[in-house]
């Protein structure tokens, strides 16, 4: 895939803080909408993950704070998927105003549980390969 899946959000008034900008807990939840509308977009819904035993989890979330966000901003979260040879993948994702403003970064560490075993699917690119109708989307 050239261009990484992205997804426009409109920063909501209820979602900022005190200080008027969008509360850092919710960059999570942006991050979080982005990496579903990608797996949907790919030909990937939730029902085919349970239907084939599997689930994905979080194992680590970083997330860079570089730009305030105010209710209104228009944001497109983007969302690239990184494999290597194991149980694990990466998901690096920007979050960046219409105007070029990148306002974070955040980066995942994830897997797809197996709900039987309850341990990590030993290589979860293959999963994603037979589930996808485009793969391309994950970068396989």
């Amino acid at each position: 895939m050239t261009e990484p899946f992205s997804v426009r959000i409109g920063v909501r008034g209820y979602e900022t803080d005190t200080q008027g900008h969008l509360n850092q807990a919710v960059y999570l939840q942006y991050a979080e909408h982005a990496r579903w509308s990608a797996l949907r977009h790919g030909g990937i819904e939730q029902q085919d993950l349970l239907a084939r035993g599997v689930g994905p989890v979080a194992l680590e979330t970083t997330i860079r704070y570089l730009r305030e966000l105010r209710a209104g901003d228009e944001v497109e979260v983007t969302c690239v998927f990184e494999w290597g040879e194991g149980k694990t993948f990466r998901i690096r994702q920007t979050v960046t105003k219409t105007d070029g403003t990148v306002s974070a970064e955040v980066t995942a560490v994830g897997g797809l549980l197996d709900l039987t075993e309850r341990k990590l699917v030993k290589d979860p690119r293959e999963v994603f390969k037979e589930l996808a109708t485009d793969p391309d989307v994950f970068g396989l």
